[in-house]
């Protein structure tokens, strides 16, 4: 093992030891959540980066996903023209792509994805692989039934998981709630995959593989940090029981893709409104910082940068380090990963993009284990959203999930850490899942 692989296996321990230390309970580690959780993720980075089987399953999972995406643009392009086409491409009418837009190319497959998940629910085909992984989950790391199904759930959707549990919301324990907030900030939905591909496949083709790879291991990471952080002292309802999903189907399938692409396009305009919002913030905060700190610099000869991303990059640093990162690049990917505390996760994808076209980064393992750590909605923005969702299922348990929300933050940053630091331990420069 490299000394790199090294260091990204012991931050995995380091990442938990700092969840412990954060615990509202020390007395209380419940070591088989831990032991499994982290066993879990271990032995599926095992099976995707060291074994040929292995490695087969993510180039196949990562081709479908691609192939997904070329058929998603199709609709795009009909209503956007040109305005959807890639830079570099061209149509089939031989009209060139006018650049890069966002908003024309990347965010529309949002609709795309969440109609297909809708499509997906009514024939019964999500439900199945959900309660698949749930039944993994609650049986090797005896969490309740509940909060398993929620966490499984994650991997695919986003705050609409809740729906999954939403009969078991009025009785579970904090810990539970804990749990679900953190699983639910932990990961990404399938809706937003399509866009962090669209901003890093040119530099990163296997990218679409990494991040499906990544929402999975996310999963069993933010119940290991939920539960170090605030552990389980009492006895859930659905204590290692098999819970099944609930969900209202449907009456057709034309009326679930309807209603799914409908959905899809409210998460379009919450995305949009989160970027123009935060970034904005955070550009005036840059102003107000730039001045304060010229003045400092000014008067103590220092040399700092006091924008607020380099700020949170110094705060982020140390984690960096630990998840491998090699020193050289560490402080560019802290930035990125501090940013996605308030920019979202789309605005750091875009960044991390940037850093590859421009060559600033050193090590090719440092773009790897920074699309993982940064696959995860363990944001401010969506600590509103995720609260507020879950709370207008059970509306009499608002004030323990508004109480146990900054929590579940801190847990679902720590598990994308964690997530980062497991692709570290089998990174290795000659593996296949790099280049083709």
């Amino acid at each position: 093992m490299e000394l790199y692989n090294l260091v990204s296996f012991v931050g995995i321990f380091v990442i938990a030891g700092f969840a412990w230390l954060c615990s509202n309970n020390r007395k209380v580690v419940n070591w088989r959540v831990i032991i499994w959780g982290i066993g879990l993720q271990l032995l599926f980075a095992f099976f995707i980066f060291v074994l040929p089987i292995g490695a087969k399953f993510f180039l196949f999972v990562n081709d479908i996903v691609v192939t997904i995406l070329e058929s998603a643009t199709e609709g795009t392009k009909f209503v956007f023209g040109r305005l959807a086409l890639p830079p570099g491409t061209t149509n089939a009418d031989g009209e060139t792509s006018l650049g890069h837009f966002l908003a024309f190319q990347g965010l529309p497959t949002v609709i795309f994805f969440a109609a297909l998940v809708s499509a997906l629910y009514y024939l019964r085909i999500m439900p199945l692989i959900i309660r698949g992984f749930a039944s993994v989950f609650t049986k090797l790391m005896r969490i309740s039934g509940a909060e398993s199904l929620c966490a499984s759930s994650n991997i695919f959707v986003g705050v609409e998981s809740a729906l999954v549990v939403k009969p078991h919301l009025k009785d579970m324990t904090k810990s539970e709630l804990t749990t679900i907030l953190a699983a639910g900030m932990g990961t990404i939905a399938s809706t937003v995959l399509a866009i962090y591909v669209f901003f890093l496949q040119d530099q990163m083709p296997m990218i679409a593989g990494h991040l499906v790879s990544a929402s999975v291991l996310s999963a069993p990471a933010a119940v290991v940090m939920a539960k170090l952080i605030f552990p389980e002292v009492e006895e859930p309802k659905t204590l290692g029981l098999d819970v099944k999903p609930h969900y209202e189907r449907e009456d057709n399938l034309i009326m679930a893709i309807i209603n799914g692409a409908n959905t899809g396009l409210k998460y379009l305009f919450g995305i949009v409104a989160l970027l123009i919002a935060f970034l904005g913030i955070l550009a005036l905060l840059d102003v107000i910082l730039g001045w304060f700190g010229g003045n400092l610099n000014g008067w103590f000869g220092w040399s700092m940068d006091w924008s607020f991303k380099s700020l949170l990059g110094y705060i982020a640093y140390p984690f960096t380090l630990v998840l491998g990162v090699p020193p050289a690049d560490a402080f560019e990917i802290a930035k990125i990963i501090g940013e996605r505390t308030v920019a979202t996760e789309v605005a750091s994808y875009k960044d991390l993009s940037q850093l590859l076209a421009q060559g600033t980064l050193q090590h090719p393992r440092s773009a790897i284990i920074a699309s993982y750590a940064l696959c995860g909605f363990a944001h401010v923005a969506s600590l509103a959203i995720f609260v507020g969702g879950i709370g207008a299922l059970a509306p009499q348990r608002m004030k323990d999930l508004s109480r146990l929300g900054f929590r579940a933050l801190l847990a679902a940053t720590l598990a994308c850490l964690m997530t980062g630091a497991v692709a570290g331990v089998f990174y290795t420069s000659s593996s296949i899942l790099l280049n083709r």
